[in-house]
């Protein structure tokens, strides 16, 4: 595979950070950061309903490898923004049910070091990393670092707000059945905003990659049954979009360089195509040649200061724990290697990185301009 690709920045004035708030504004409720502009022209008129479904892993480089040009999704489309860093689903969709970008929320990726208890935790179960372990007798993620959802702030103003996920009961894994409840829900009286998170095509890509045929006629699957729902509603705008992209990659496991291992004061978190690193203070000068010699031309480490510095994860106030839960560098994908620690499963596909196909995410908007 290629090495280096062309990498995006993150824009905390144009990502799925500001979406929220741009519903937060229309609902006339207290936002968390800056409005997208890109959405904001098309929130120029009241609706009944304001919906909005987050299609997991439906980057810009998915729906144009899948859909026609001419299909309702692509002909709806808007525009082009980016994720928020890391372009992942804890960070991202925490941010859009949250409107806080990732370093003021601190959900930063899959597995998340917590310094109140010295563990990696994958923070959506609060386990210890690698395990079903719970990580502590509470819930230390949502406990140490909370949040206040778009949906508690449009409910302070009196307004109505919902949220969907297949994984939340009544659980459903069929995408019609999750369309006829908010099909259903609109029908009701009064103006509300409905969330919809749906996990695909993100588990298709893992398991087959994104060119797959299975990939392929999910899309086709997703796009006729959203956007036959979105255009059989009246008075309502409903907005496509997604937390991130994806990149096939290969895979290359840090266990194997015992060199590197033997650096580390801990296992690494965050995600495989990111990878948060503490590192013995003896032994630093020593990694950084050695990580460069084995992974510098598809990956780049960067001194945590520098993330900071650079506010990659963020333009906003950190949260307290923020530069806590970050050890000593952050190891950056720049090309299609992933780099596991140990006994992870091997997904064809990945994101969290920095590449095009994870950072650019659609904009897709059905409803009157």
């Amino acid at each position: 595979m290629e090495n280096a690709k062309k990498l995006i920045w993150p824009d905390y004035e144009n990502c799925n950070a500001n979406l929220p708030n741009s519903i937060l504004r229309y609902f006339g409720a207290e936002t968390a950061g800056k409005t997208l502009p890109l959405l904001d022209r098309y929130l120029d008129k009241e609706y009944k309903n304001v919906v909005v479904f987050l299609l997991d892993g439906m980057g810009k480089a998915i729906v144009e490898r899948h859909l026609a040009e001419n299909g309702p999704f692509r002909s709806n489309q808007k525009g082009i923004y980016r994720s928020v860093f890391l372009s992942t689903t804890v960070a991202a969709t925490t941010s859009i049910m949250s409107g806080l970008q990732p370093c003021e929320h601190s959900w930063l990726g899959w597995d998340c070091y917590y310094p109140q208890v010295d563990k990696n935790i994958t923070v959506f179960f609060n386990y210890e990393q690698g395990t079903e372990t719970p990580a502590a007798d509470y819930d230390v993620p949502r406990t140490v670092t909370p949040y206040e959802t778009v949906f508690d702030r449009i409910h302070k103003v009196g307004k109505q707000a919902y949220m969907f996920a297949p994984f939340w009961e009544p659980k459903t894994d069929d995408i019609g059945e999750m369309c006829e409840r908010v099909r259903g829900l609109c029908g009701e009286p009064g103006q509300k905003f409905i969330y919809v998170y749906w996990n695909q095509p993100d588990g298709l890509l893992h398991k087959t990659g994104c060119g797959s045929e299975e990939v392929h006629e999910a899309m086709l699957t997703l796009e006729a049954t959203v956007s036959a729902l979105a255009e059989s509603l009246e008075d309502s705008l409903v907005i496509v979009t997604a937390d991130h992209g994806h990149i096939d990659t290969e895979a290359a496991e840090l266990y194997d360089y015992p060199e590197l291992t033997d650096c580390l004061i801990r296992r690494p978190s965050l995600e495989p195509r990111v990878l948060n690193l503490f590192v013995k203070e003896e032994k630093k000068e020593f990694f950084e040649r050695e990580w460069d010699r084995l992974f510098g031309d598809r990956f780049l480490l960067m001194p945590t200061e520098e993330v900071i510095e650079r506010k990659l994860m963020g333009t906003g106030l950190p949260h307290a724990m923020f530069r806590r839960m970050l050890g000593d560098y952050l190891a950056i994908a720049t090309g299609n290697l992933t780099v596991f620690y140990t006994g992870e499963k091997r997904w064809l596909s990945n994101h969290g990185s920095l590449t095009e196909d994870e950072m650019l995410i659609p904009l897709i908007i059905f409803g009157k301009e």
